[in-house]
């Protein structure tokens, strides 16, 4: 048996998941001892290269990288990366909320050694971070998805791939797997590939056609190549207005052809998927799904997988939670597309901790949009996320230098949250819960 496809570290017997991180888990992964790369050396490395004259490759800062991607991409390619729906107001609502949302740290606490392990549908990750599903990768750097699925492979977490890349879903994996190759070197290469599959799971996140042979066949395709959990993206069957998109003139990408959007995101798609599958329209553009179809979805990818996790994302609404559950998901990914679909939506961690209250103790429950910092992360665990999935931080790495790029800033990133539980004085994801946050309603976010 394939080992990313065994359970490593026990499930919930409910639906095949593993336990939520503030409730007991089962004595086999009581007895395992467990510690996290150090993560938090990656800020001595940097100040070390600092003081030998070699400076950081650009600012790790959070706008000053959004901005920075400006002057790599042009201020037009940057509003196609960054664009959100309407005026903005549900992305800039995805980020206020984090500001509301104190941290309380501890005083006294040993934490010379830290645990960000968590346990993630049978896999051991040693941090609760996800590659979010990002599509058309090569608009940033012209191996698109390959970079960032090799960096998750080196990093031991969980990729996500899109329907919408640039890149084949057979490609995709195979540049995971090097990656893991990477992280696990004496595990042989054979015809150059590894030997076994990455130790993470892989998610293929499925834009549903109506075509359902394309679908079923994306399935399948993604379960032979390794990938073991099935996301279904249910926010996104037509695209929100998003202004920032439509700018006059052409979209200049150093490493794409321009184009003038007209049916915009489609063109793109087929412009810049040479390497990747040929693209069906009716994914955006078709007739919207009901949950009647949740059912069918589900009793395709598990017969195809054997029993494999599925997952829907783009949750916002506790009701609609507890319809997941109901319906037999095994998890869930609270989204609203990082404010690119409706203007004026609630904010993601707004949400969490009513949907947390619903369904926490019963299903995962993954979280998006909006997530920046390691503070963001440990505010999202402590309100009860299981993980959290990380999309426009990466792409402004690959849009500013590539491979190594993509590294860096997911290094820092995870320095970050390492560093934040060692101040904080919390040692281990398993410490965090709502008593480790104080919530203040008034206030403006810092501009």
């Amino acid at each position: 048996m394939d080992p990313q496809r065994e359970p490593a570290n026990g499930t919930r017997a409910s639906n095949g998941v593993t336990g939520h991180h503030h409730h007991n888990v089962e004595a086999k992964e009581k007895a395992e001892s467990y510690v996290s790369p150090p993560y938090s050396r990656y800020q001595r490395e940097i100040t070390m290269g600092v003081a030998q004259g070699t400076l950081p490759q650009f600012s790790l800062q959070m706008d000053d990288l959004a901005e920075s991607m400006k002057g790599v991409m042009g201020e037009k390619a940057y509003a196609f990366a960054n664009g959100a729906a309407g005026v903005g107001w549900t992305d800039r609502a995805n980020r206020e909320e984090f500001y509301r949302w104190r941290i309380r740290p501890r005083a006294m606490v040993n934490t010379d050694t830290r645990d960000l392990s968590v346990n993630l549908f049978g896999h051991r990750i040693p941090a609760p971070i996800l590659f979010a599903p990002i599509g058309v990768n090569n608009l940033y750097h012209p191996d698109g998805e390959l970079v960032p699925a090799k960096v998750a492979g080196e990093l031991g977490l969980p990729y996500c791939m899109s329907t919408a890349s640039a890149y084949t879903i057979e490609k995709v994996a195979e540049s995971n797997d090097l990656g893991a190759a990477v992280r696990s070197p004496n595990k042989p290469l054979v015809n150059g590939q590894t030997e076994r599959k990455a130790q993470s799971p892989r998610f293929f996140q499925l834009y549903m056609s109506n075509n359902e042979e394309v679908a079923l066949g994306y399935l399948q395709r993604a379960w032979n190549s390794g990938f073991d959990v099935c996301m279904f993206t249910i926010d996104t069957v037509q695209f929100g207005w998003r202004p920032t998109a439509f700018r006059p003139g052409a979209f200049k990408f150093p490493h794409a052809i321009n184009f003038v959007p007209s049916d915009w995101f489609v063109e793109v798609s087929v412009r810049h998927r040479a390497n990747g599958d040929p693209i069906d329209p009716t994914h955006w553009h078709g007739v919207s799904h009901t949950w009647e179809r949740i059912p069918w979805l589900i009793e395709q990818w598990k017969r195809i997988s054997g029993g494999r996790p599925f997952v829907l994302k783009g949750i916002t609404d506790a009701e609609d939670a507890l319809k997941a559950l109901e319906l037999g998901c095994d998890g869930i990914v609270i989204s609203n597309h990082a404010g690119r679909q409706v203007d004026g939506a609630v904010g993601t961690l707004e949400v969490l901790p009513e949907i947390v209250e619903a369904v926490g103790d019963k299903m995962t429950i993954l979280f998006d949009s909006g997530i920046r910092t390691g503070s963001d992360i440990f505010k999202a665990l402590a309100l009860g996320a299981h993980a959290v999935l990380v999309g426009r931080l990466y792409i402004w790495g690959l849009a500013h230098s590539g491979e190594e790029g993509v590294r860096h800033v997911m290094k820092a990133l995870l320095g970050d949250l390492d560093m934040t539980m060692t101040v904080a004085g919390y040692p281990s994801v398993t410490k965090l819960n709502r008593r480790a946050l104080k919530y203040n309603s008034s206030g403006v976010p810092p501009q």
